[in-house]
């Protein structure tokens, strides 16, 4: 299966995600912040980034486009997990260089569905 980092600074949603994605076979990669993130990324080459949008210090979307701006990283599918779901906020995550998301909070079966359908596309 797929290498997935996952980057959430919630315990709870951190500890939802990595049982959802070990249930699928995946193997799961875990960072607490923007920072940690980006240097697992960069050592392990995920296949695939779920990225809390709101972390302490960087967020996930600055993260993104330092991750698409990189050569190593810009081909890592990147899935923003966040609670915004106002007008506009689509169009911001899409800017950062995102590939997909998904809203808080996480309803399994639609987040098992954008990470099959992110990791085929």
């Amino acid at each position: 299966m797929a290498r997935i980092l996952v980057i959430e600074d919630n315990a709870p949603n951190m500890k939802l995600a990595v049982f959802l994605l070990g249930k699928e076979g995946h193997e799961v990669l875990q960072a607490l912040d923007a920072e940690e993130g980006i240097r697992l990324a960069r050592e392990r080459l995920p296949d695939l980034i779920l990225m809390d949008v709101q972390l302490p210090g960087m967020d996930g979307l600055t993260a993104t486009r330092l991750l698409k701006g990189d050569a190593a990283t810009r081909d890592i599918k990147v899935v923003a997990v966040t609670a915004f779901a106002m007008n506009g906020d689509r169009e911001k995550i899409e800017a950062a260089g995102c590939d997909g998301y998904v809203a808080k909070p996480i309803r399994y079966q639609e987040f098992l569905k954008v990470v099959r359908d992110t990791l085929v596309g």
